[in-house]
């Protein structure tokens, strides 16, 4: 509970803003639509993107990223602007494959010291468009949480789509999936 208080003040003291995403179609970016059947809180705050940052519960618990035509050379994560941060950026090059891809996220992830783990890796259509889906188990460096992840990425015209969430394994990510599994299908990528 301290850790989602101290997040909580972190988020609101940084200009951030919460605004409630209603269920119907949503265009993200220029290319990318997907359909809710349930609303979502959508987080915006310095630091965050190049992801739209959607939450059901608080970023401390949830978190569902989605990347809409990210290019070639685009970092996954915000980056840093500091002379003392040596954080390795993690960029998307068009001619990657879902392998390359999945590890792009595992680098993401854990260049806080958490721990990554690969559960699945398997070709899917996403966004009408052959892709892949990965899930992954991910233990929080901050604070030992064991988290459950999946992501559904695919690469058109040279450029990345993916939605990525992650939720703690036996609480949150049981109560969310379904949800994240049907904005996944609903999502079309326009050529």
């Amino acid at each position: 509970m301290r850790i989602f208080i101290a997040v909580l003040a972190l988020v609101l003291s940084s200009c951030a803003s919460v605004v409630k995403v209603e269920s119907g179609q949503r265009t993200i970016g220029d290319r990318l639509t997907v359909h809710l059947d349930g609303a979502w809180n959508r987080i915006s705050a310095p630091g965050l993107g190049p992801a739209e940052t959607w939450t059901m519960e608080g970023l401390p618990v949830d978190q569902l990223a989605i990347f809409s035509g990210l290019k070639d050379g685009e970092a996954i994560h915000p980056e840093s602007h500091t002379a003392a941060s040596k954080t390795k950026s993690f960029q998307f090059r068009s001619g990657m494959q879902s392998e390359d891809i999945a590890a792009l996220f595992e680098g993401a992830l854990t260049r806080d010291g958490s721990r990554f783990k690969l559960v699945n890796l398997e070709p899917v259509t996403f966004g009408g468009v052959k892709g892949a889906k990965f899930e992954y188990a991910l233990t929080r460096k901050i604070d030992n949480v064991q988290l459950a992840g999946v992501g559904y990425v695919a690469v058109s015209r040279g450029e990345l789509f993916a939605i990525v969430y992650s939720a703690p394994r036996l609480a949150f990510f049981p109560r969310h999936i379904a949800k994240v599994e049907q904005i996944s299908a609903s999502a079309r990528i326009t050529e």
